[in-house]
């Protein structure tokens, strides 16, 4: 147990009773709970019990962004409607919906950051705060909501989840233990930004739980991919700054996982997160040197592994360095410049209605955002 404050302000589980639990005019009550899925959350262990964990409390609405193909919308929407929650499901890819927003000029790359997106409109709408988070946790608790909102209570603006990330007997969290850490470290060497320093100050910069008014809702411009996360750093650190941030202690996370190799795996997300994360960074002043920083972050990443080795040896846990290397090599290939700026407009920018958005993407005609579903 540590009570170590950050450059933000960093929430600790210390074994009390959290301000979460007794909150007076209960928050949640007027809190929109974002939860993108896929087709590989459809009836999933973990998604199950997000869903059932969120039964146990009385949110605005639950919105959930889907992405699957006809066949599977329908079943898809059946399993949620078994859940007792006022859930709207948009489903992403509909064919409405993608007309519509080709004739507003916005169409382009569909992935989880487009997904979310989606939400964040109707979202806002359905209370005075957003939370946000995967559906993958298969150690995920309600509580987590309470948490995510108690700095909103405490006028933050802006409040990210971190957790450990150890199972199996072995270290996880890859992407942000062998890339997003070392990058920044490296960069941090030679540049001193406040954009680096806030970027640095969370505990798990990729964790996909947060929680924001609904006025910086309004005002993310994520990446239509992967690079969410990241990139709502960037929007939050304009947005709300350091005294307007906060980090909460989850706990310990058990996530599903992805193979590293390919596109589909973490070497793939590595280059869309890269590109995000840098990108932030060049807005908030930092000009990297891309051609000595991949051998910069190489040299960042061995010494970070051989204190993962030493860490994971002094709690028992096993740890494989040249796998670890490996990946640290693959990695290295996403750094370089990121490209033209993909980013979906704010929400109060958007030349179409989030009502037009919930008319095309909704699969059935069922409730709509506040109205309470399934049984």
């Amino acid at each position: 147990m540590e009570y170590v404050q950050d450059r933000i302000a960093t929430l600790h589980d210390l074994g009390g009773e959290p301000l979460a639990t007794g909150l007076e005019g209960d928050p949640v009550a007027d809190t929109a709970v974002v939860v993108p899925m896929t087709d590989r959350e459809h009836e999933s262990p973990a998604a199950t019990r997000v869903l059932a964990e969120l039964e146990s409390l009385e949110p605005a609405a639950v919105v959930v962004p889907v992405r699957a193909s006809p066949a599977r919308i329908g079943p898809f929407r059946e399993w949620l409607e078994t859940f007792a929650l006022p859930i709207e499901v948009l489903w992403c890819n509909a064919p409405a919906l993608e007309e519509r927003l080709a004739d507003a000029g916005l169409a382009g790359e569909t992935g989880k950051g487009r997904d979310v997106w989606l939400a964040l409109g109707p979202a806002a709408e359905a209370g005075e705060y957003v939370v946000v988070h995967d559906a993958d946790a298969r150690s995920y608790e309600a509580d987590h909501v309470r948490r995510l909102l108690a700095p909103l209570t405490m006028e933050f603006a802006f409040s990210k989840g971190y957790y450990a990330r150890v199972e199996r007997g072995r270290l996880y969290g890859r992407l942000f233990r062998l890339f997003y850490e070392p990058l920044l470290r490296t960069l941090s060497a030679r540049h001193d930004e406040p954009i680096l320093e806030y970027c640095s100050a969370f505990r798990y910069a990729l964790a996909g739980e947060f929680a924001m008014t609904a006025d910086l809702a309004e005002r993310l411009r994520p990446p239509r991919t992967w690079g969410l996360e990241v990139g709502t750093l960037g929007d939050a650190f304009d947005h709300a700054g350091f005294a307007g941030t906060a980090q909460v202690d989850l706990g310990v996370h058990e996530h599903d996982h992805r193979a590293v190799a390919g596109e589909t795996g973490l070497e793939g997300m590595s280059r869309t997160v890269g590109a995000e994360l840098l990108r932030v960074l060049e807005a908030g002043g930092v000009d990297p040197d891309y051609e000595t920083l991949p051998g910069r972050y190489r040299e960042t990443g061995r010494e970070l592994i051989a204190q993962y080795r030493a860490d994971a040896a002094f709690n028992g846990l096993a740890y494989d360095p040249e796998r670890e290397h490996d990946q640290l090599e693959r990695y290295a290939a996403a750094i370089e410049p990121p490209g033209p700026d993909r980013r979906l407009p704010r929400w109060l920018d958007v030349p179409i209605e989030s009502e037009t958005v919930r008319e095309r993407a909704r699969p059935w005609h069922g409730p709509r955002v506040g109205s309470a579903g399934g049984g």
